[in-house]
């Protein structure tokens, strides 16, 4: 099913992301994972892209397995990093052969320490592989958004044009990058309301489970870590338990609100693991 007719159906839309893992023992564990997510009901779930197009083929067979073995609506996740528009047009075929009728279109990110660079070929913007997919007709088409900004847009209103663009381009829905405090959500949200986007904006959430991880997804994509979360987070380090159950008691109330403010759902970002996950949806429910 598409993911814009599951939003369009009413009802707090919950969803799943995960990355392909290394090793085929690895993958075998995270169906195992998504299978005891299943009991959660979850709208989709989505399977992200590697650097530079490293594992579409991964991507495509874990796709295929959950929705049509597990039963659960996927979603690929597809980037424009290292890859030809014949490339993309290629990975769009097989998943279309799958069953697959949902696509995440991402800029993708560059080999760590390089500036992205679109190949000979290729597309330097998410918005160009959009309008590709949309010039198809038969993928409903998902995109990124930054509540924070993107790091390499350098200014909010340059981030916004873009996003207009992207969704001009055929975006039928959005899903933000992780953030930490639900005002930055409701002004960015504003601010795209008020430039005419007006697309189902879904909130990512990422459970904090590890203090040294957070601090390096943040740095990396730019996000903030509210002080006081912090400060708890610190004075628990080195105390795992306690540390996942303060992620999981603010995940918890930055769900309830954006809930209960009108969020569509909540998309989040396990990092293939399911006990926080499974924590804030039963505490939700």
């Amino acid at each position: 099913m598409r993911i814009d007719e599951i939003l369009k159906a009413g009802g707090p839309v919950f969803s799943f992301e995960f990355f392909p893992p290394k090793t085929a023992k690895g993958s075998e564990s995270l169906l195992g994972t998504i299978a005891e997510l299943k009991a959660l009901d979850p709208s989709f779930v989505s399977v992200t892209y590697g650097a530079m197009g490293s594992n579409r083929g991964q991507v495509i067979e874990l796709v295929q397995k959950i929705k049509n073995d597990l039963g659960v609506e996927a979603m690929a996740h597809l980037s424009c990093t290292g890859h030809t528009s014949g490339e993309l047009e290629g990975v769009l075929d097989q998943l279309a052969g799958v069953g697959i009728e949902n696509v995440l279109a991402l800029r993708g990110d560059p080999p760590k320490g390089e500036e992205f660079k679109a190949v000979p070929g290729g597309f330097g913007y998410a918005s160009d592989l959009a309008a590709m997919i949309k010039a198809r007709g038969s993928f409903c088409i998902g995109g990124a958004a930054y509540p924070e900004i993107h790091p390499d847009a350098g200014d909010a209103e340059t981030d916004l044009a873009h996003l207009v663009t992207k969704v001009d381009a055929g975006a039928d829905f959005l899903i933000t990058q992780l953030f930490f405090s639900n005002a930055d959500y409701f002004d960015f949200v504003g601010r795209a309301r008020a430039k005419g986007i007006g697309v189902p904006i879904v909130p990512g959430i990422m459970p904090i489970t590890d203090v040294g991880q957070v601090k390096r997804f943040t740095a990396m994509c730019g996000a903030k870590i509210p002080a006081d979360l912090l400060l708890a987070l610190e004075a628990a380090e080195g105390d795992s338990e306690k540390v996942l159950q303060i992620g999981v008691d603010h995940a918890v109330g930055q769900c309830r609100e954006l809930l209960q403010r009108g969020a569509p759902g909540v998309h989040f970002y396990t990092l293939n693991r399911s006990p926080a996950t499974r924590r804030i949806l039963t505490a939700l429910r």
